[in-house]
């Protein structure tokens, strides 16, 4: 469907080529109005999936008394993905910065489902119903409950395959974690579907209207629960009078009462490639060159790190929306179908070169 893959050329790269060419899902059905990335989006972000999934609820309790809830997906048909069997890869789900999980996120979680692995959503401080025990929010691109969370999944199924899938904004946190963790950060590949790569001109440069006031209510409903909390912390009136996603942003995390801290200091700690030069897990981004939300191709795809980094990978489309790629087939997301075929050639790749050069698997 008129994709084009961004790389280093590798083997890596050559075996991706090749399973993703074979892909029905790249060659999906045409959208009837393709210059209409809005409609993308908003059918992608309103419309249920089906059939509804059951998702059983875990809390995690983190070092600092803080608290993020693990959702394990189930479909209608059986238990939860976390008594999945011991072999099973596991598939971390990563919804927006907002905390929005959306029916495609959910649709996702059904097909991955679908086809054996255990997809479970992560959800951060104060987000999506989890309870707000510290007055602590998780900043946009501080990868350190993520790690807690990866640590955890880890020991629960120690002889799986992790892997990991960031949607929209969400994509900020898990490249900070990659770039930060390096080779230990325990996944075996990752995708991103309508990443943010430059958080702070993202921020700065704001988004349609469309979306960034559903996604500012949405923010200030869940903040307004915990306002009592909060208060000892940041100034509640000016927060929940922010009138843009960067006033909240900065309201939140550098005019706070203990710690304020300027614009440019907290991007320096938060920009989610800051440290991508040191991540070592293939990364699978999917783009669309219409996104509406992360703004122009030339100003925000960093293409020099997929030309000169053997762990990125870009593939991109003229036409999808943000985390949209909608079709007229059943499963409505080709992404979906991608990212599902990436992480069957990426394990496959694996398991050849680990008989290749006579490896023993992990333990």
């Amino acid at each position: 469907g008129h994709c084009r893959l961004l790389c280093k050329p590798s083997a890596l790269a050559q075996h991706l080529v090749r399973s993703l060419g074979r892909s029905a899902a790249l060659r999906g059905g045409r959208w009837p109005w393709p210059r209409w990335p809005q409609l993308q989006m908003l059918l992608q972000l309103l419309q249920p999936p089906e059939p509804e999934p059951v998702v059983a609820r875990e809390l995690l309790q983190l070092p600092d008394a803080g608290v993020v809830a693990l959702d394990w997906v189930a479909g209608p048909w059986g238990a939860a993905g976390g008594s999945g069997g011991v072999s099973s890869p596991v598939l971390l789900l990563i919804p927006n910065a907002a905390g929005k999980v959306t029916g495609g996120l959910l649709q996702l979680g059904l097909r991955a489902l679908e086809r054996g692995f255990i997809p479970v959503i992560f959800n951060r401080r104060g987000h999506n119903g989890c309870p707000l025990t510290t007055p602590r929010l998780q900043p946009f691109g501080d990868p350190g409950d993520l790690r807690e969370a990866v640590t955890y999944l880890r020991c629960r199924h120690p002889s799986a395959s992790l892997l990991a899938v960031s949607e929209g904004s969400g994509s900020g946190l898990l490249l900070a974690y990659l770039g930060e963790s390096g080779s230990s950060s325990r996944l075996a590949a990752a995708a991103c579907l309508s990443p943010i790569f430059r958080g702070r001109d993202w921020f700065e440069a704001g988004m349609p209207w469309l979306y960034e006031w559903p996604l500012l209510l949405h923010l200030k409903q869940g903040l307004s629960r915990y306002a009592g909390a909060l208060a000892e912390v940041v100034d509640m009136d000016r927060l929940l009078g922010s009138r843009s996603l960067r006033e909240l942003e900065e309201t939140l995390f550098c005019r706070t009462r203990s710690r304020p801290t300027s614009w440019e200091c907290y991007w320096e700690r938060n920009e989610p490639l800051r440290d991508a030069d040191e991540a070592a897990v293939p990364v699978l981004c999917l783009c669309s060159a219409d996104d509406p939300v992360r703004g122009p191709p030339a100003q925000s795809l960093p293409r020099e790190l997929f030309r000169s980094s053997p762990y990125f990978f870009l593939l991109l489309t003229p036409h999808g929306g943000h985390c949209g790629f909608p079709r007229r087939r059943p499963g409505r997301c080709w992404a979906h179908e991608a990212v599902l075929e990436y992480f069957r050639a990426m394990a496959e790749f694996l398991r050849t070169e680990e008989r290749r050069k006579g490896l023993p698997r992990p333990r």
